[in-house]
């Protein structure tokens, strides 16, 4: 397909493209779509994902950061949009702003894919079903589950809102079923007192339940990446273990940047900690309730 239009995999961009039909299978199988559910797949590639999210019904917003693959991928969403009402967009462009951000046109594709319908009462939620791109996963993972707490802010004041939306109106991502990196799934997965246990994992696990579905080996894609990937499922929890969750992530941003340091010496020995957390203890060996403590305090 990618030499039909004179293309080869670009390194820069995290191509491995996914060639397994069974992890796909299996993919589609968790992400359990509906029709008429908004989905959200970043990096698409050619579309191997795109066209059963597609011939689901699902309402797609597919971003694509490589603009020579636009051809493939009209030509998927040609052969299997179900018809000319099925709500279906193709961004060409980065789904982040920067590190710290989503794409605002990416939120806004989202909020049109859930008013799509007239008739249909809208919807704050969508899902991410994508092969993502290694170098994303992580960034894109942690802005997607603090969008819709963005206008918050860190400390409860008001802030200029970076999300020009009505608090109503911003998406939430209330199911996710990705191939990652093994890595980063062992990071998303990790227990208190291991290498892997970090900012990002614990963020996660305090708003989702967090499930490894599989391990793909290399030769499950193409070109094969140097490393094992894992398909995982985030399941926003039905009351996550804090409302906060842009105070926990500046909050483990101070403490897991000095890991190896005792949390009374990273915060400040008169900073008053919560009474059954010891101020000589390190930031990997509290658990998720413990560091959602120590933000809330």
């Amino acid at each position: 397909m990618l030499a039909a239009h004179g293309l080869r995999p670009q390194h820069k961009f995290g191509q491995n493209f996914l060639i397994e039909s069974k992890h796909i299978d299996r993919i589609m199988k968790a992400a359990s779509i509906k029709k008429g559910d908004v989905v959200l797949e970043v990096g698409p590639g050619t579309g191997v994902l795109t066209a059963p999210l597609l011939e689901s019904g699902a309402k797609l917003v597919a971003v694509e950061i490589d603009r020579f693959l636009e051809p493939i991928l009209r030509q998927q969403f040609i052969a299997h949009r179900q018809n000319e009402d099925q709500f279906a967009e193709l961004m060409i462009d980065d789904v982040l702003d920067g590190k710290h951000n989503i794409n605002l046109n990416v939120v806004r594709s989202l909020r049109r894919a859930a008013t799509s319908d007239s008739d249909a009462t809208s919807s704050r939620a969508f899902k991410l079903i994508a092969n993502l791109p290694y170098n994303v996963a992580s960034p894109l993972l942690a802005n997607l589950i603090l969008l819709p707490y963005l206008n918050e802010g860190v400390v409860g004041d008001p802030i200029d809102a970076p999300i020009p939306l009505p608090d109503s109106e911003i998406p939430i991502m209330t199911l996710a079923v990705i191939t990652i990196q093994k890595e980063v799934a062992d990071r998303l997965t990790a227990k208190p007192g291991g290498k892997d246990y970090g900012a990002l994992g614990v963020l996660i696990q305090a708003m989702c339940q967090v499930k490894r579905l599989a391990v793909l080996k290399p030769g499950c894609f193409w070109p094969q990446p140097k490393v094992d990937s894992a398909i995982v499922e985030l399941k926003l929890r039905k009351k996550p273990l804090t409302d906060r969750p842009t105070r926990l992530a500046a909050t483990l941003h101070t403490l897991f940047s000095q890991r190896r340091k005792q949390i009374g010496t990273i915060l400040g020995r008169e900073t008053a900690l919560p009474d059954d957390i010891d101020p000589t203890l390190r930031p990997e060996q509290l658990t998720v309730e413990q560091l959602i403590a120590i933000s809330e305090q």
